[in-house]
């Protein structure tokens, strides 16, 4: 997997593209995300639209991720997982816990009308 994480109008964007899976860079992101949530940015959109492979690993990733966002008040949201990845959201029912955007427009609109 590889990683970008672009800050934008005070909410990080992770693009994420590849298998969305355990390893180094997952590890490293993790690491990345845990330094740069400690500014005042608490506002996450993890872009999935290039990722089409997730395991239960990567179900845990994104789990981490909403986690350690809302446990500073903040929130995230997903943009736009392909077909694969929506199913899984939905079989593991995960669809209940995150927000699906359709593309970067919506997921912003929807985290600043959150006011968090």
């Amino acid at each position: 997997m590889k990683f970008q994480i672009e800050p934008k109008d005070n909410i990080f964007y992770i693009r994420l593209h590849g298998k969305l899976v355990a390893g180094p860079e997952t590890q490293k992101m993790m690491e990345e995300v845990d330094m740069l949530i400690n500014e005042p940015v608490l506002l996450c959109a993890v872009d999935l639209s290039d990722v089409k492979f997730m395991d239960s690993s990567g179900m845990g990733v994104l789990v981490s991720l909403l986690t350690k966002f809302r446990n500073r008040g903040g929130e995230l949201v997903l943009i736009k997982p392909s077909d694969h990845i929506r199913k899984l959201l939905i079989v593991t029912k995960l669809n209940a816990i995150f927000t699906i955007a359709e593309n970067d427009n919506f997921a912003a609109q929807f985290l600043k009308e959150s006011n968090f």
